[in-house]
């Protein structure tokens, strides 16, 4: 699964780095935190019915446009790839909602030692190459249809799921599931509105391919969403994590 992120970069340079533009209302300079968790807002890049792309913000959690309660989105920050296309939650979002979820980094939390399983270590994962992580993901606009049958804006609620596959060889040992990570040649793809039909995008959930991640053990700072700062994805060089740095390669530069 994937319940923690870090998203530090300011929405501008997000936008020009995945070749988007902002969306009205979003702050160029945002507002960078370093352990964001679900129902927090993340920025998505999505492609308007002209293929331009448009960095906007998301609430983490999908709230399906039939809910009647949007507390629901709590329960709905990942969905896998081998049930989204079939899930009524998602199907419709998979087939004509897609968005790239865009992050510096993610948290997984790991179990050194099988007999002590309450013991986690945290480990902070980013791409190899330094640039950000586009998570394959699907978005929905909800209203308060108690309030009107009609699209009501003053009740918008814009919200989002994270896809999540098998883990790839960079997450050995730490989670047996990770985002699935949507790569630059593929993002065209992935967002294309005219693409309705799920299987022709399906084949792009899949595990990272090995080197595309690199991670280390951080602070259990972390493990409270209260906490921030840039110390949360500082290696922690005395966390006691045994063979787990063995299968990736870490870089923490």
């Amino acid at each position: 699964m994937c319940g923690r992120v870090d998203i530090h970069t300011p929405p501008s340079e997000l936008a020009r780095v995945l070749e988007a533009q902002l969306a009205a209302g979003v702050d160029p300079e945002g507002k960078p935190s370093f352990n964001v968790a679900p129902s927090r807002a993340v920025p998505a890049v999505v492609a308007d019915d002209d293929k331009h792309r448009v960095l906007d913000v998301f609430r983490w959690g999908l709230v399906p446009h039939w809910a009647k309660d949007p507390k629901i989105g709590y329960k709905m920050i990942n969905a896998r790839a081998e049930t989204a296309p079939t899930k009524s939650a998602y199907r419709q979002a998979l087939a004509r909602r897609r968005c790239l979820v865009v992050v510096d980094g993610f948290y997984e939390w790991a179990v050194p030692d099988p007999t002590d399983p309450k013991r986690k270590v945290p480990f902070y994962f980013k791409r190899a190459d330094g640039a950000p992580i586009t998570f394959a993901g699907l978005y929905e606009t909800w209203w308060d249809k108690s309030r009107s049958k009609e699209p009501d804006p003053e009740s918008f609620l814009q919200t989002c799921v994270i896809i999540t596959t098998d883990a790839g060889v960079d997450m050995e040992g730490v989670h047996d599931r990770m985002p699935v990570i949507v790569e630059a040649a593929d993002r065209a793809l992935w967002l294309d509105p005219e693409i309705t039909e799920p299987a022709a995008v399906t084949p792009l959930l899949h595990p990272a391919p090995v080197g595309t991640l690199v991670r280390y053990p951080v602070t259990t700072e972390v493990n409270n969403p209260r906490n921030d700062g840039p110390r949360m994805i500082t290696p922690d060089p005395d966390a006691d994590v045994g063979i787990l740095l063995s299968p990736a390669t870490e870089n923490t530069d």
